[in-house]
């Protein structure tokens, strides 16, 4: 059921509208006296948060009891109170006054301390989501602060994505404020798959298990699931998370997919500031990876880039990248390994094959970043030095097979006709 709700493909909501949409819904429940949680992303995420919480604060103050945020960050790195207050348009002076009986929490995902388990998904129905291919119980955690309100609320947006299909919705708890077993199993899972197959895909067996995990949170829980687009508002959608989500992914999939009648032997996507490592800026390969031809190189250029992953680097430095089947056929060898690191690694390599010791990856994929030469190489990337391209060289280019993308990493390309140019292992 929604609440309240509206979408454009042409344009976008205003400033007004989306007051008026929040307003419509929020009027329509019982929030007298409630202890009210809201769920937001961090920083890698484009949104309009500045005037969404403004709105949200301005609404909820008077009529709950207790308002707070909290910053669903998966595994990513705690946000600094200056990195906050400026995601959320916090002024100088406004924290201590406007906001002073406001909280705003980092998930801090490293503590163990901050998970309450809260069930287990048996092994029979994760035979049954995941057709055979696992086979064992899932437990699953969450950060245990969210029991101490009376209310949910997430507040984010919908792209498509490699893990889920299309991100949004229940994914603010799985993995926004998820406890890290059941993150690994699904993140891992979905890259035996194959980002490929799953991303912008909206019916998915991960968004399944995700929707499973749910069930297990005895608190009520309200989707303001946005849609943006060029960093506006095209879409709000407000009420039960399962339908608010729906509705925003057949709009994302409208906005955020953009078909090519032909591959291209060379891509060079350009990731946006907000993606600190490659462990965000891996989505530059998940975006374009579809439109690059056999043989092909796609080039993630970010000069402002000098870390692999703040949160995973060790692990990344230890395994490298490499394709599904590297891990897969030399399975005792990193079943250690946490899922969702092996799951990054693959979606970054793409697709290929692992045969009598020899990988052969499809594409080429190159940093074109601030991270040395030698820990790329290392790490089973090739290295470009940022300063040697002029992006203005490569533009107007298609007609020879090159494509720039700014901002990459949100909208997905794909090929309008696939069939034959791209062949995806089983």
């Amino acid at each position: 059921m929604l609440l309240a709700g509206k979408g454009l493909t042409d344009g976008y909501l205003d400033e007004g509208e989306t007051y008026n949409l929040l307003k419509q819904a929020f009027d329509a429940m019982e929030l007298a006296g409630k202890r009210v949680l809201v769920l937001i992303p961090d920083k890698t995420r484009s949104c309009p948060l500045p005037m969404l919480f403004r709105a949200m604060v301005d609404l909820l103050i008077w009529r709950v009891r207790k308002l707070d945020f909290l910053i669903a960050l998966g595994t990513h790195q705690p946000m600094p109170k200056e990195e906050i207050h400026h995601m959320l348009g916090i002024c100088n002076g406004e924290r201590s006054s406007l906001y002073r009986e406001v909280g705003i929490f980092n998930h801090m995902w490293s503590e163990p301390d901050t998970f309450q388990m809260i069930g287990t998904i048996p092994a029979e129905r994760i035979r049954q989501i995941t057709g055979g291919r696992m086979d064992q119980p899932v437990p699953i955690g969450v950060n245990k602060m969210i029991f101490d309100y009376d209310q949910l609320m997430i507040l984010g947006p919908t792209f498509p994505h490699e893990v889920v299909g299309f991100s949004g919705g229940l994914k603010y708890i799985f993995p926004g404020i998820s406890q890290w077993n059941f993150i690994n199993f699904f993140h891992w899972f979905s890259a035996v798959i194959t980002c490929i197959k799953i991303i912008g895909t909206k019916h998915t067996p991960v968004r399944e298990l995700i929707n499973e995990a749910a069930t297990m949170i005895h608190r009520p829980i309200l989707n303001i699931n946005l849609v943006v687009h060029r960093d506006h508002l095209a879409g709000v959608y407000i009420g039960e998370p399962k339908e608010a989500w729906s509705r925003a992914a057949d709009l994302s999939d409208k906005l955020h997919i953009v078909y090519q009648e032909n591959p291209y032997r060379l891509v060079l996507g350009i990731a946006p500031e907000m993606y600190d490592d490659i462990w965000v800026a891996g989505k530059v390969m998940y975006k374009l990876e579809p439109i690059v031809a056999d043989g092909g190189e796609l080039i993630i250029y970010a000069p402002h880039v000098n870390e692999i992953s703040y949160t995973h680097g060790k692990y990344l430095d230890k395994i490298g990248y490499h394709v599904r089947d590297y891990f897969l056929k030399q399975w005792d060898k990193f079943r250690d390994v946490p899922g969702g690191v092996l799951a990054h690694s693959t979606h970054v390599r793409g697709i290929g094959t692992y045969e009598n010791g020899v990988e052969k990856p499809r594409i080429t994929v190159t940093l074109a970043t601030g991270i040395p030469k030698e820990r790329v190489e290392r790490v089973n990337l090739k290295y470009c030095d940022p300063a040697s391209i002029d992006v203005d060289f490569f533009r107007g280019r298609e007609n020879e097979g090159i494509l720039v993308v700014d901002h990459a990493g949100e909208t997905l390309y794909r090929l309008r006709d696939p069939r034959g140019k791209i062949t995806i292992p089983d």
